[in-house]
């Protein structure tokens, strides 16, 4: 099996039912899967009825970890995996659950899967925050699949990739950066463009801020070259050097 740092970290976005998370535990720890994070869950934490429903995954309940927002939850992850079946208007890599697989074995870096709440999946906002849109491909004519159904596709594919990656004796590139890094960045951009006008009108400016973080997430960038950017940022903050 693949070292523990390897292991993807299960993040539930504002869950609804505490039954639901039960079963995703239930799910998670059936293939080796112990960390979960919960964003915002609706009955609070920690919740009565996802003892009973996860069956004896109490490990990954008594861990879970709780969050208020879903950029802290994944602060400390270099890959996210958004899992949505629409695209939600948000340009970003799509890939299914055992390409996703391959890519939790085969890149370096903390990898986190993101599964929004049962009623309505994950808000445009949680998808931006992601690498990689996780779509499975289901019955285009019933496209419903609960909590744990979606939990369990995505950590049996992980556990089914384990072990098919060899180590090379290649130098290991560095790993991408960081969500903590990359928010820096992006909020270093918002502050030097908002000045110059460039988000608006306003009615279009959630919008282009949008866009810009899928631009500035989509190519991975690993922690020197986001030190980099932010340095070039830094430098064009600065008023010019008087010429010589």
């Amino acid at each position: 099996m693949p070292a523990p740092a390897s292991k993807p970290v299960i993040v539930l976005v504002r869950p609804q039912l505490g039954e639901n998370i039960g079963k995703a535990a239930r799910a998670m720890l059936n293939f080796g899967l112990t960390e979960m994070r919960l964003v915002n869950p609706r009955d609070g934490w920690p919740n009565p009825a996802a003892g009973p429903a996860a069956a004896g995954a109490d490990i990954v309940l008594e861990q879970a970890k709780v969050f208020e927002r879903t950029a802290d939850a994944i602060a400390d992850c270099e890959h996210i995996y958004a899992t949505t079946v629409r695209r939600r208007g948000v340009t970003k890599p799509v890939v299914g659950p055992d390409e996703a697989g391959r890519l939790m074995h085969s890149e370096p870096g903390r990898h986190a899967i993101l599964f929004g709440r049962e009623a309505s999946g994950l808000e445009t906002e949680d998808v931006a925050l992601a690498r990689h849109i996780l779509t499975v491909p289901i019955n285009p004519e019933f496209g419903s699949l609960n909590l744990a159904q979606a939990v369990i596709l995505c950590a049996y594919e992980w556990s089914r990739q384990a072990g098919l990656v060899q180590p090379t004796a290649e130098e290991e590139p560095l790993p991408p950066a960081p969500q903590d890094e990359l928010d820096g960045l992006i909020a270093h951009f918002d502050a030097m463009l908002a000045p110059r006008g460039y988000f608006l009108p306003e009615g279009r400016a959630e919008a282009t801020r949008r866009t810009l973080r899928s631009v500035l997430t989509r190519p991975g960038w690993n922690h020197l070259e986001v030190r980099t950017l932010r340095g070039i940022l830094s430098t064009l903050e600065r008023d010019p050097r008087p010429e010589e």
